[in-house]
């Protein structure tokens, strides 16, 4: 799998790695499943939730890497 970045789309990351789900409600995304949200980018995401981008790709990267051994 690609190492999500900022411009990675929070859609495609759930779809392929679903377990990533509770980084993101973490920063207050709990519409995962709205469309808008899906859509967005994670550097989107995290303007919207006023989160740094990069401590949530790092997360994000951490959790894949973890689930994928």
């Amino acid at each position: 799998m690609a190492t999500i970045t900022k411009d990675t789309i929070v859609g495609d990351i759930l779809d392929i790695a679903p377990e990533t789900a509770p980084a993101f409600i973490d920063i207050g995304m709990h519409c995962l499943g709205c469309p808008a949200s899906r859509n967005e980018t994670v550097e989107q995401a995290c303007l919207v939730h006023d989160q740094p981008v990069e401590e949530l790709v790092e997360k994000l990267n951490a959790i894949i890497v973890a689930n994928r051994k």
